[in-house]
Parts: structure tokens; C-alpha cells; sequence
């Protein structure tokens, strides 16, 4: 096994042997690499000062994606390419059409933030295309937070710029570089070990199973945009770190006999055209989810995984009747989502077992689907009420439902009760009635900084008839109405 992570900095090669495995990209950008137009802001993902790219290839080209360096830990450069705003410029001084964009467009006043944007206008121009319009620019900026310039000059900026192919030095180099980073690619398993800490990064699931029996106490790390605030925020001592992102597999996409199979190290942002091609609305919730750089490292796996109440995928996935594939060194099994979580961040997962993949059955004629998140602020925030709906009618009668919530209690819940008083009934108000009343015994909400538990009922009853509303014919609303 290796202990020396390779990468290229800008189009320098590094190598460091036995990295710290929970320093961050950002302390190692600022204190050693001395690329100080990095900043730190929030150390939580959520202001994108810390935005730097990572690259990796895409077959002759270069894949460029925005992330945070303040939650990305040092290992996870092993074979990629990390850029930041000083490697922008060319040798000659000539600015890069972001950063020009930004000087002509007058996009920045104290510059802390900027080189945040400018990074993830980098991303923005290297993914192709035509023209830019305001929606693709407003979501490629969401992570990174301005205080005092305004976001129209920045915005424009961002049309200015990335218009169209990109054709600066980074694209005319990105065969040499893509055929440079193959050259670094690990065939081997990376095991790290300093100053009484472990990193570890399987190749195969049967080296990942393996390390988990023998460090069955340790760490698993996917994106890292929740395990990266225990270091940041809470400072804990994570001994074993075992990270996922290599294992061979475990972030296919792939559709075959009625099911879309999303593997548990699958990103976000990959999934997401997947999710919404089938179900607008999870496509949607995703997007509300975080901002780029938290989808482009973030897992729908990790998001399942660390079984938080307020995750926002559970409920979507527990009424879509999904299935989880739980691997161990024994073998595999598998468990309906709505089975998977036995209480607050507890799960059925067995020791040595990790989740492998998540099995979602495709739509069937006439199904409907529809996700609510409530939450103080509509994009980037921690649910109040997460609820997923899942309807099929049979005529006017309700043939099959499915009700899930998430961020009520210790655990995403299905909405048993109140299936069973919509099943075999006319989809109209009275039924309706009937299981919104039934939500008030099997709901047990909680009360926190983010609602009371009366404002969760009521939220959680009012979603439910939000669905019925938007799923009802024409005709039978004016129905209802009269």
C-alpha cells in the first residue's frame, strides 16, 4: 500500500508522504502551499471564500468542479488536479476572462469573497456550452456569499464570460494534463498513518470490507460535507478514516429491470439528472439541498448513512419504495429504506457492513410523485418538514400511497396510519380529512431551534393537502371548491 499522495498543483506535481488525515485543503493551501488568496470564512461549506476547483479526466479533457477547501481533507487530492485563483493568470500576467470579466464588470469591492467567485466561475466556464443565462449563473454562484459589492456586477460578469466553449490555456492543456494525472493514478490502496491517526482508501469493495473488519470503530468518509464540520466545528480527533470516493463501483448510476440504482458514493450532482429525469421534484429538493460545491462532494449514500433526522433524501426514497444494499465481509442483504433507521443516528447497518447501493423502482402508468422541504431559508437550510408523496389512483379511488416526513422526530417516518385511511378511498377532502386527522396520532414532533412541535403537525397535515390539491383533476377542484 502507498502512504504518498500525488498530485498536481496548478500544473506543478506535489507529493507528500504520510499527509495529516484530517488537515484540511484550506490550512494546507494557507500555511504550506502559501496560496493565500484562499480565505476562510464560515469553515462550514456554506460562504464559498474557501472555493477552489478540483480536476479530474474525462476521457481526453478535463472535468472541473467548484468545491470547498475549509471541509475537503488533504488525502482526497491523490490523483486530481486542484487549482486556485493564483493559478488563474497566465505566465505573462494576462488575466484569465473570469478574473478580466470581473475587473471590467466592477464585481468586487473588499475582494475577500472574490476569489471564491472567480473560482466558481472558472467551473462555470469550463462546462461548456452556449450562452449563460441568469438561472444556470444564480445556481453555479449559490455557494459563495457577497457582503458588499452586490450580486448584479458579479452576475454579469459571469454572462460576460461564460458564453460559450471554453478556449483558455486550461482547455488547450487538458489532454497533457489528463494523460499526466493517469500517470499518477494509485493502482494500489493509500494507507496513511501520522501522529496516531489512519487514512484509508480502498480500491475494491473487498479491500473496503476488509479494512472495516479490521478497524470496525473507524470513520467511514464520502463527500465529507458533514464528517468535514466534526473537524472544523467540533473538533474531534478522528483516529481510523476509511474514505469511500475510490472504491471501484460504488458511484455507478445505472437503470436495468425497472430500477434506477444509484451507488452510495454517487454524488449528488451526478444523480441528480438520474433523479429528476424520473422524478422532477427529488431533482429540485437535490438542487435546494446545497449549494455546487457541497452536490459536486456530497453523497446521497452519506446523506442515508449518517441517519440525521433531518436528512432531506430519506423521506423522498422511503416513499418511493426504495431498497438499500447493505455489503459486509459475509456478504450482502438488503432492507427497505423505511427499515434502515432504528433511531436517532442509529441504523441496521451491522458492524463491518457499509451501504453499497440504493434501489429505487422506476415510475409506473399514472404514478404520481411530489417532495415539500420547509425550511426558514427556501435554499441551503436544514429542513423544518422534509414530507415525500407517492400516489396512484385507480379511476377517482387511491389504489396505493405512500407518506413519508423527515425532520418531525429521532428518525424519517413513514405515515402509516394515514395511508390506510386514503387506500381504497375516493382521492377527495373528506378523505383527506380523515388522514390528516390520523397524522396526529402516529406524528410525534419535536420542538427545537428550527419549529415547534405544533408548527410541525400543522406543517406536515398542510402538506399533505397540498399534494391532494396539486394532484387533483381540474374539474374536481372546481368540485371541492363549490
Amino acid at each position: 500500500m502507498g502512504e504518498t499522495i500525488r498530485f498536481l498543483f496548478g500544473d506543478e506535481e506535489r507529493s507528500i508522504r504520510s499527509p495529516a488525515p484530517t488537515q484540511t485543503v484550506l490550512e494546507w493551501l494557507r500555511t504550506e502551499a502559501r496560496a493565500c488568496g484562499t480565505k476562510e470564512g464560515c469553515a462550514e461549506g456554506d460562504c464559498g471564500a474557501c472555493t477552489v476547483v478540483l480536476g479530474t479526466p474525462d476521457g481526453e479533457i478535463m472535468r472541473y468542479r467548484a468545491v470547498n477547501a475549509c471541509i475537503l481533507f488533504l488525502p482526497a487530492l491523490d490523483g486530481r488536479q486542484v487549482l486556485t485563483v493564483e493559478h488563474l493568470r497566465a505566465p505573462d500576467g494576462t488575466l484569465h476572462p473570469v478574473q478580466q470579466a470581473m475587473v471590467d464588470h466592477h464585481g468586487a469591492q473588499c475582494g475577500f469573497c472574490t476569489p471564491g467567485f472567480v473560482m466558481s466561475l472558472f467551473a462555470l466556464y469550463h462546462a461548456g456550452g452556449g450562452g449563460v443565462g441568469r438561472a444556470a449563473v444564480n445556481e453555479a454562484l449559490a455557494g459563495n456569499l457577497c457582503r458588499c459589492t452586490g450580486y448584479r456586477p458579479i452576475v454579469d460578469a459571469a454572462q460576460a464570460a461564460c458564453g460559450g466553449v471554453a478556449e483558455d490555456r486550461f482547455a488547450v492543456a487538458a489532454p497533457a494534463i489528463a494523460a499526466r494525472l493517469r500517470g499518477l493514478a494509485r493502482q494500489d490502496s493509500l494507507a496513511v498513518a501520522h501522529d496516531g491517526q489512519v487514512f484509508l482508501a480502498p480500491r475494491s469493495l473487498g479491500e473496503l470490507t476488509a479494512a472495516l473488519a479490521a478497524h470496525p470503530a473507524a470513520t467511514l468518509l464520502a463527500g465529507g460535507t458533514d464528517v468535514g464540520l466534526w473537524v472544523t466545528k467540533q473538533h474531534r480527533h478522528l483516529a481510523t478514516v476509511i474514505a469511500l470516493e475510490h472504491v471501484a463501483g460504488l458511484a455507478e448510476i445505472a437503470e436495468r429491470d425497472g430500477v434506477l440504482s444509484i451507488g452510495a458514493g454517487a454524488t449528488y450532482d451526478d444523480a441528480c439528472a438520474a433523479l429528476a429525469r424520473h422524478w422532477p421534484d427529488f431533482g429540485r429538493l437535490l438542487r435546494r439541498l446545497g449549494s455546487r460545491q457541497i452536490r459536486n462532494r456530497g453523497t446521497i449514500g452519506g446523506n442515508v448513512a449518517n441517519a440525521s433526522p433531518i436528512g432531506d433524501t430519506p423521506p423522498a426514497l422511503i416513499a418511493l419504495d426504495a431498497t438499500l444494499l447493505l455489503t459486509g465481509a459475509a456478504g450482502s442483504r438488503r432492507i427497505a429504506a423505511e427499515a434502515f433507521f432504528l433511531g436517532y443516528r442509529r441504523t441496521a447497518l451491522a458492524p463491518g457492513e457499509v451501504l453499497e447501493r440504493i434501489d429505487i423502482p422506476l415510475p409506473r402508468p399514472g404514478e404520481r410523485f411530489a417532495t415539500y422541504k420547509v425550511s426558514k431559508r427556501f435554499e441551503q437550510d436544514i429542513s423544518a418538514v422534509c414530507a415525500a408523496f407517492r400516489l396512484t389512483l385507480a379511476g377517482d379511488q387511491v389504489a396505493d400511497i405512500r407518506i413519508a416526513y423527515g425532520g418531525m422526530a429521532a428518525t424519517p417516518k413513514r405515515a402509516v396510519a394515514a395511508e390506510q385511511m386514503l387506500v381504497g378511498r375516493p382521492w377527495q377532502r373528506a378523505a383527506i380529512a380523515a388522514a390528516m386527522a390520523a397524522l396526529e396520532g402516529e406524528m410525534a414532533p419535536i420542538s427545537d431551534m428550527r419549529a415547534s412541535a405544533a408548527y410541525r403537525l400543522l406543517v406536515a397535515r398542510n402538506l399533505l393537502l397540498r399534494f391532494h390539491l396539486t394532484t387533483q383533476d381540474a374539474a374536481a377542484m372546481l368540485e371541492d371548491v363549490a
